[in-house]
């Protein structure tokens, strides 16, 4: 297994769906990649995988264990563990930006003002749901996390 190039496989895949949060919001095709269950799916299996493999198949650094700092710590001793944590940020802000992005359509928010946060989302992860929060509130949306069908102002 090459660990590298399985890390720059799984940072390119989500590159796409950054770009179309960003450059297309509304583009059919944004809906049916980036706004769809396919990037969940598809990077939870690589998470899975390589969990898997850690708990069952020893594919883990000695110590690794998630009820101490040190435990968690040894987890990203081994390049696995390194993968299956970065896969996780790496779903995990792909869909707080992808909510990002149907939230701030929902409210009619003019993306010049959503798409900073978008890039911040992809780079900094909570940082851009926060300058996100922040857009909202001085649009006078408030931060209500309620989704409806068209969003209270």
């Amino acid at each position: 297994m090459d660990w590298t190039m399985l890390f720059m496989l799984i940072n390119a895949v989500v590159v796409p769906a950054w770009l179309l949060l960003i450059l297309a919001p509304g583009w059919r095709t944004t809906e049916i990649v980036v706004h769809s269950g396919l990037y969940p799916l598809v990077l939870g299996s690589v998470y899975s995988i390589g969990l898997i493999a850690s708990l069952f198949f020893g594919v883990s650094a000695e110590g690794s264990g998630m009820s101490s700092v040190a435990g968690v710590s040894a987890l990203f001793d081994h390049p696995n563990g390194v993968i299956i944590g970065w896969t996780h940020y790496l779903v995990f802000d792909l869909f707080v930006g992808a909510w990002i992005g149907r939230d701030a359509q929902r409210r009619g928010l003019p993306h010049l003002a959503v798409a900073p946060c978008l890039i911040a989302t992809f780079i900094f992860g909570p940082l851009g749901l926060l300058a996100y929060m922040l857009v909202r509130i001085s649009r006078g949306h408030g931060i209500s996390l309620f989704e409806t069908e068209t969003a209270e102002r």
